[in-house]
């Protein structure tokens, strides 16, 4: 295996980078392309087709069979003209990736010819089969039948040499199997709760979307070193492998210059996220070597996430072209950071104006500190969704661990904005405010736009943070689907802006006036949530006491967590919002402890064969040569010189062997406990045995390992070493 390592840094090394061609045209004359969107609709379209599809866009109305048939056939032209020779309805099932089952468009004919054919009822829906994808029960694995709708929403684009058609995916009874179903309505929830608030304020605004910005960080690792780490391979991540003796002490990396390999890599990504749409916006280095960040500039929050979910797959596959595989895993190196996603969220209304942006009018700035506070509020109520949401394996290692934000879910503001509200706390009283108090607290509130100019200050440590005109949700996973936490956090908020707008109308019945109404209950919100705000430092030992103090939740074991997803507090929430009901929450809860159960499992299966068939006979081999070298010292050199010579030597030898009895007798446990663990048959218990009994090995194992690393001679040792994988380009 040492020669297989050496093979492939010495493939490394010969690498040249893979050029790329780029377009003779402007990046605005070929962007979007490869996307069926309004321009394309309004030449292959008829008027009245056209217009059926933007009402649906932007009402949600229904396409009848008459027009999906007129947007069949126009959309088949344009996909063929663009090379596509098959179409696939493409959906987000719960397994976190996404699924696609390509077909022809040709169809045969009677004399033994064939025709190219796409109808309504191909665009509409589709019946594929369901039976391997996750339910959590919501139907039987014989029972194959599910179904995929279109949604217009989100634009047909070609991929190749297919067309692919953004869909739901729903069970035959109509209860959703994705994630695409639960944010369509989340987002049509919140449209309707900030359209109604909103009204309190301006009655032109309609229409409220929710906007979202996510930055994509992720690591690059050359594909020679990648085949040569199993551990990476199966599980996105090493289970061992000790630091490198230079990582990212010296913030050498983070916005540093980028590697023409990496430049390429980047830019021939960024031409065919161009072609499909996709805005990508910034590239940069990250804070640990070989991590990188790309970004988009802000889009409606179902579009973005497609987005996100078409730009993954499009970085796997160019990276291969590059001889690189990117790996989107939320802790793939331990003892450097770790990758996020950070969600930038914010509401834009159909009259130009960001809800979370403060304008130029006391007015504009009392609904600007009203979306604030009811986001804040939202927050504090439902921290245990919202953590629930961004769950996952790879998060566990990531989350509180000295440079991502802890799994205590807390709000930052600023200081500004902190004494802004403090102020408003004081001032505002359950009677009626005079006309100074009227004018001062009005004068105030128009000085909003000036604190926000000179502090926006960002603070890295917080898992939500308020950065000027949006909410950076920090805490979600690299490999997160989006979907996930936007659906929790759009439904929480709704829901918290309809209860805001009840208990003004409450107050207003009450003949109290209504900019007076919202001052109060404003008022209550700010008391009422004031314990998830925190200015200071997100990683410290001090906020985790501050925290329970508080009375603010950190749970980071996963499948405890999750525990959120069926409690009583979110089966109100979702349910009131009708965006998931019961099963649906009960199913979800199940699919990610079974994807929890199964990476841990696939984890522990991998790191056993890694000890049991390369490590433990490295450790062998290489303590062989030095009983060898003992023995020979000893037929050399008369005892008291051979003493002396060979106690280095024999030290070595009893290290190893110490740390190879502990580390052979662990996996052996590790695996008994795993054993025991899959003849659980309740999905939770399974969760929590693996949880509690099987992922602790995997720490101890490593620590061993990685010290026996830095003892064996590094030309026999089997795998590739942190400093080769990061440092080698």
């Amino acid at each position: 295996m040492a020669t297989i390592r050496f093979k492939a840094i010495e493939e490394v090394l010969n690498r040249k980078p893979v050029c790329v061609e780029l377009p003779s045209a402007k990046t605005s004359d070929y962007f979007g392309e490869n996307v069926f969107d309004k321009f394309k609709m309004q030449e292959y379209l008829s008027r009245e087709a056209y217009e059926n599809v933007i009402e649906s866009i932007n009402q949600g109305t229904r396409i009848n069979r008459k027009i999906a048939n007129q947007v069949a056939i126009g959309m088949k032209a344009w996909a063929v003209g663009r090379g596509a020779t098959h179409y696939t309805h493409w959906f987000h099932p719960l397994n976190g990736s996404t699924a696609e089952k390509h077909d022809a468009f040709f169809e045969p004919t009677e004399g033994g010819g064939v025709i190219e054919n796409f109808q309504g009822d191909m665009l509409v829906q589709q019946e594929p089969d369901a039976s391997s994808f996750p339910s959590g029960g919501l139907r039987n694995t014989f029972e194959a039948r599910g179904y995929t709708a279109w949604d217009p929403s989100s634009p047909a684009f070609v991929y190749g040499n297919t067309l692919c058609i953004p869909t739901i995916f729903v069970a035959y009874t109509g209860e959703a199997l994705d994630y695409k179903t639960p944010l369509i309505k989340s987002l049509n929830f919140i449209d309707r709760a900030a359209v109604d608030v909103c009204q309190l304020f301006d009655k032109d605004v309609e229409k409220v979307n929710v906007t979202l910005g996510w930055e994509q960080e992720y690591f690059l690792v050359d594909n020679a070193l990648y085949n040569a780490r199993p551990d990476l391979y199966l599980t996105g991540r090493t289970l061992i492998g000790h630091a490198s003796a230079k990582d990212q002490q010296l913030s050498d990396h983070y916005f540093g210059s980028l590697p023409d390999r990496v430049k390429n890599y980047m830019v021939d990504f960024e031409i065919e996220a161009y072609k499909l749409g996709i805005p990508i916006k910034t590239r940069h280095n990250e804070v640990a070597p070989n991590q990188f960040e790309c970004a988009p500039i802000f889009e409606e929050a179902n579009l973005a996430v497609d987005h996100n979910q078409i730009l993954m797959t499009l970085m796997d596959k160019v990276a291969r072209k590059h001889n690189f595989r990117v790996l989107f895993h939320e802790k793939p190196f331990k003892n450097i950071n770790g990758s996020g996603k950070h969600n930038n969220w914010s509401m834009m209304t159909n009259t130009g104006k960001n809800l979370l942006s403060p304008g130029k009018t006391p007015r504009n700035n009392m609904q600007f500190l009203t979306f604030l506070v009811n986001t804040i509020k939202a927050v504090h109520d439902n921290s245990e969704i919202l953590r629930a949401s961004i769950a996952v394996a790879g998060n566990e290692h990531r989350l509180g661990a000295h440079e991502a934000p802890p799994a205590i879910i807390s709000v930052f503001i600023g200081s500004q904005l902190t004494d802004m509200l403090n102020q408003l706390e004081e001032r505002v009283t359950n009677k009626k405010m005079t006309p100074d108090e009227k004018t001062e607290l009005k004068l105030d509130i128009g000085k909003i736009p000036e604190i926000l100019l000179d502090n926006t200050d960002r603070n890295r440590t917080s898992p939500f943070a308020f950065t000027g005109n949006r909410f950076e949700f920090r805490a979600v996973g690299a490999s997160a689907n989006v979907a996930s936490p936007m659906i929790a956090l759009n439904t929480a908020v709704a829901t918290q802006l309809k209860q805001f707008r009840m208990d003004v109308d409450a107050l207003v019945e009450k003949d109290i006036k209504k900019d007076e109404a919202i001052f109060q209950v404003l008022k209550k919100y700010i008391i009422d949530s004031k314990k998830v705000r925190f200015e200071g430092n997100g990683y410290s030992e001090d906020w985790v006491k501050e925290a329970e103090k508080r009375g603010l939740s950190n749970i980071a074991d996963i499948p405890e967590a999750l525990k959120a997803f069926v409690s009583k507090q979110t089966r109100e929430l979702f349910g009131k919002a009708h965006v998931l009901t019961d099963r649906e929450l009960d199913a979800r809860y199940e699919i990610r402890l079974e994807i929890y159960t199964k990476k841990v499992q696939i984890e522990a299966r991998v790191l056993g064969d890694l000890v049991s068939n390369h490590i433990i006979p490295t450790l062998i081999k290489y303590q062989n040569i030095l009983i060898t070298n003992v023995k020979g010292l000893k037929d050399l050199y008369p005892n008291e010189i051979y003493e002396q010579m060979a106690e280095p030597h024999l030290k070595t030898i009893s290290e190893i062997s110490e740390r190879m009895a502990i580390v052979k007798t662990a996996v052996e446990e590790m695996i008994e406990e795993r054993k025991k663990a899959n003849k659980i048959e309740d999905v939770r218990e399974k969760a929590t045995s693996y949880s509690k009994n099987v992922v602790p090995y995997l720490e101890q194992i490593r620590y061993h390992v990685d010290k026996l690393e830095l003892i064996v001679d590094d030309e026999i040792w089997p795998f590739p070493k942190y400093r080769e994988m990061l440092f080698t380009r």
